[in-house]
């Protein structure tokens, strides 16, 4: 879990990356340890999208703990999140299609 980021029912944000890995893409929800793999970018960014709203709606519907919402998130993609943030997406992160936080209130 990221140290800056608390989640709660009413508002937070998630981290998420889209990014190559062999010969597919990778989505992850960092914050609620979600992915979504697909040969199509386009493909991973919207399945991945629509898991996380559902993720929230299904969160809020059954007032779940926000633990839920707050996971502690793999070592690996941390580390892809470190080195993106680090070279602000530079070409040294060739693999990466996309990253971003997205604010829970938007969905």
């Amino acid at each position: 879990m990221s140290k800056d980021i608390k989640n709660s029912l009413k508002n937070g944000k998630v981290r998420f990356i889209i990014f190559k890995k062999g010969g597919s893409w990778c989505g992850v929800a960092l914050e609620f340890n979600i992915v979504e793999i697909d040969k199509d970018p386009n493909i991973v960014l919207f399945n991945l999208l629509e898991a996380i709203t559902g993720y929230i709606q299904s969160a809020i519907k059954n007032n779940v703990d926000i633990s839920m919402l707050n996971q502690k998130t793999n070592k690996e993609y941390e580390i892809i999140w470190d080195k993106i943030n680090k070279n602000n997406h530079k070409p040294s992160m060739p693999n990466v299609y996309m990253f971003g936080k997205k604010a829970l209130a938007n969905v």
